[in-house]
């Protein structure tokens, strides 16, 4: 009788006590654009999980020019917004007289909630009609 009774009272306990699964999500954007001896990528990333243990972030982003005989330039600004929110914004862009290349990415992590990445990207050569792109995530 004693052993049915804690078995009886460890099943009770075990049927009470909340279940806590780990949740994370994760994703992120890039593009590239190339035209004429011009050419910028971006990429973003980032990721959220929780746990019993509690919640964490991360982001990270980046970018590149070149240009054969022209000017380039590229910059990524990485903060925290209000709350547990993660910012990420890169640029990258390549200029060779009239021809040129760019591309943006920005990231946004939102602890324990939400994943978004979108990239655009352009390239345009004088004469013609300009290249546009566009992706994103949203989780």
């Amino acid at each position: 009788m004693k052993i049915s009774l804690s078995l009886a009272a460890a099943a009770l306990l075990a049927a009470s006590a909340p279940i806590y699964a780990q949740t994370s999500m994760s994703g992120g954007t890039g593009g590239s654009a190339a035209v004429g001896g011009t050419s910028a990528s971006t990429v973003g990333t980032g990721g959220t999980s929780t746990s019993p243990s509690g919640t964490g972030s991360s982001i990270a982003a980046g970018g590149s020019a070149a240009a054969a005989n022209g000017k380039v330039h590229s910059g990524t600004n990485v903060n925290q917004g209000n709350g547990p929110v993660l910012n990420a914004n890169t640029r990258a862009q390549a200029h060779e007289g009239g021809t040129f290349s760019r591309s943006q990415t920005k990231t946004k992590v939102k602890a324990g909630e939400e994943v978004e990445s979108r990239t655009r990207t352009m390239s345009h050569q004088p004469g013609s009609k300009p290249v546009k792109s566009t992706t994103s995530i949203s989780q």
